[in-house]
């Protein structure tokens, strides 16, 4: 009988001790799984800021590159770029003959520029071609014939590998004169005789042309 009791004495001291045991084994076990969550989130964390660095070196390349190849297009064929609210617009020395449509040899290499810049960094983006033609003849002798210089540059640009459908060509004949009243062989006749060409850039293009333009 002594003996049975002092079994169930010990069993009872023992019962908290055992729990105790078990209790610190579990918040060990529970504090190991927090211990590995917090390494596999700082892992997460790193990896996320390792992208994040990379994707902003990367923009910053793109926008240190486009600044460059306007900065071409400014010196080398005299363009002027624009931002716009919602594109930029780059007007070239780009003119036509007297009553003619036809795209010059020598305005061929500053087409050929602006495709490889248009297809490298402007490649999801609408591009209207505008035409427009000196005052001679009537206005709507005019219209259609800036129409076919615009269309006559939008096929040009297709054959240098830009996509038909990203060109649009518009004619808008006298309007916008560079040098007023000015037509055939008169001192900036050939400046009204031009081609424009406006970017509509929006999201992440929109932002790295106003960069590159400042």
């Amino acid at each position: 009988m002594k003996a049975s009791l002092r079994v169930a004495a010990v069993t009872v001291l023992a019962a908290p001790l055992m729990a105790g045991c078990v209790t610190k084994g579990a918040f060990r076990r529970e504090m190991a799984s927090v211990r590995s969550e917090m390494v596999a989130e700082r892992g997460q964390r790193v990896a996320g800021d390792s992208a994040l660095r990379t994707d902003v070196d990367a923009v910053r390349a793109d926008v240190t590159a486009l600044r460059g190849e306007l900065g071409a297009l400014r010196t080398e064929f005299g363009a002027k770029i624009t931002a716009m609210e919602e594109g930029v617009q780059f007007a070239f020395p780009v003119n036509f003959a007297y009553d003619d449509a036809a795209v010059r040899t020598e305005d061929r290499a500053a087409l050929d520029r602006f495709a490889k810049v248009a297809q490298k960094f402007y490649a999801g983006s609408a591009i209207t071609v505008e035409g427009f033609a000196d005052p001679a003849g009537s206005q709507d002798y005019n219209l259609a014939l800036s129409r076919r210089r615009a269309e006559s540059v939008r096929t040009y640009l297709a054959a240098q590998g830009m996509t038909a459908p990203q060109l649009k060509a518009v004619g808008y004949g006298e309007q916008r004169l560079v040098a007023p009243g000015a037509s055939g062989n008169e001192p900036g006749a050939q400046a009204n005789r031009r081609v424009v060409f406006v970017v509509e850039t929006r999201g992440d293009a929109s932002t790295m042309t106003a960069s590159a333009l400042r």
